[in-house]
């Protein structure tokens, strides 16, 4: 049934498949299996995907319902368990799961041998209603409904590149004098480049040496010297291969927000790992420590 209701709202058996984390040829089966344990078949096919048929429009609102249902049994479960053990799954940004996180995680399983932890490194979306997380740390608001969530407070994104690499281009002053440094850009997101004509800056996708779309790949090109990007303020003050450049650039900050379901937000082990994240992030968004 789950299946099902996500192969209707992805309209193609490859677009569940994804959302899921499964394989098409998989998901197809399910499918298959459900039409065969019904009688009728819910989908043919089209040029652009899949469509429901009349069954399947007909099925459609009970499959949820059921989906629905087996969810809050998944999650009251869930909420039931006394002890500090079990999984913990938790969502973050690509970059805060690689750079942040590790030591955030060792730390949990010092404290708490018998906790498992499911890091899931995503810049989409994740469903904590229907447990694809317990815990998600985001760059923007949730919207979701049963949810405790809690802004922890504002990331400064900042423009560095590796010491050496100023040492042989020289260091910009000026925007204007970007437009003579390499600058490191994304693919196919254009969240940089509206970013950067929202600072008056003439960009386009050619004004970019180097793009990718991968926020690890793209932060350790900007340690290895390949030009000028953007990034956390706070993960590159901590690097001292890095420097930051225009450092009065008006760049927009990211927000993050710590979200949980209501049901599970207080059960140990996830009140314990939610502890644990909130800490370290306060600490990351504070930046490293100026004291001698």
């Amino acid at each position: 049934m789950k299946v099902f209701a996500r192969v209707a709202q992805a309209g193609s058996l490859s677009g569940a498949a994804r959302a899921m984390g499964s394989s098409q040829p998989t998901v197809g089966r399910q499918v298959h299996a459900l039409e065969q344990a019904l009688g009728v078949e819910l989908f043919y096919r089209q040029p652009r995907g899949l469509a429901l048929t009349e069954a399947g429009r007909t099925l459609l609102p009970h499959a949820k319902r059921m989906e629905d249902a087996a969810t809050q049994m998944r999650l009251a479960a869930a909420g039931a368990e006394p002890s500090l053990s079990g999984t913990v799954r938790i969502t973050a940004s690509v970059a805060i799961s690689h750079y942040v996180l590790p030591a955030v995680l060792a730390d949990v399983r010092r404290s708490a041998p018998h906790l498992h932890i499911d890091l899931v490194p995503s810049d989409r979306t994740e469903n904590l209603l229907f447990r694809e997380a317990d815990i998600a740390l985001r760059m923007y608001r949730p919207r979701q409904l049963d949810m405790i969530t809690r802004h922890l407070g504002d990331i400064l994104i900042g423009a560095f590149a590796a010491r050496r690499y100023l040492e042989q281009r020289g260091r910009p002053t000026s925007l204007r004098d970007l437009r003579d440094h390499d600058m490191i850009g994304y693919d196919r997101s254009d969240l940089l480049l509206r970013g950067m004509r929202a600072l008056g800056m003439e960009a386009t996708r050619d004004s970019f040496a180097l793009r990718t779309d991968n926020q690890s790949v793209y932060w350790e090109m900007v340690r290895a010297g390949c030009g000028i990007g953007f990034g956390q303020v706070s993960l590159g003050a901590a690097d001292p291969t890095l420097e930051q450049v225009l450092p009065d650039l008006p760049a927009p900050a990211l927000p993050v927000w710590l979200t949980a379901p209501e049901v599970l937000r207080h059960t140990p082990k996830v009140d314990h790992v939610w502890r644990a994240l909130e800490q370290a992030m306060l600490a990351h968004i504070a930046g490293p420590s100026t004291a001698p």
